[in-house]
């Protein structure tokens, strides 16, 4: 069964209110389809990044945040996590403001995961930085993985219920 590391966008969104922005209500939808009809399929995995992060902010929020990762195994952090995260932001594929999200990438490469399951396509699922990524992960020797979001599991930006 293939892996998949969910990332904080996933939960956040799955967790929320529904937002009155178009965009963030698809967003929203697509990663609740997801949990509902692919995570299933897979074997989940999450780091304590994730749960760090789904535990700030409104206490209510967290609480279904952290609920929804219940039971969820966590990759460890590592050298090798901080080393290939370090390497991310030395080449610029993210910015040093972006440390956690290089942090996510990193611990699900390192993890040797399938999939790293995310909606932050600024700094992790976008299409300008994911070939270097990918060139850096080979790179390092790592196996390979796919980065993307629920959509793309789904068939397409629209495909809501």
């Amino acid at each position: 069964m293939d892996t998949v590391y969910i990332e904080t966008s996933i939960v956040s969104h799955a967790t929320a209110w529904p937002s009155s922005d178009a965009l963030t209500a698809v967003l929203q939808q697509q990663a609740k389809q997801w949990w509902v009809e692919e995570r299933k399929n897979y074997r989940l995995v999450t780091s304590q990044f994730v749960i760090d992060e789904a535990s700030d902010g409104d206490a209510d929020a967290a609480c279904r945040r952290l609920e929804m990762l219940d039971g969820i195994p966590l990759l460890l952090p590592s050298v090798q996590v901080e080393v290939i995260a370090e390497e991310i932001i030395r080449r610029s594929l993210m910015p040093a403001k972006a440390k956690l999200d290089a942090l996510h990438v990193a611990s699900a490469a390192a993890g040797g995961v399938d999939y790293l399951l995310t909606q932050n396509c600024k700094h992790i699922a976008n299409a300008h930085v994911l070939p270097r990524v990918y060139d850096l992960l080979e790179e390092l020797g790592l196996p390979r993985i796919l980065i993307c979001t629920p959509a793309e599991f789904l068939g397409g930006f629209y495909n809501v219920n």
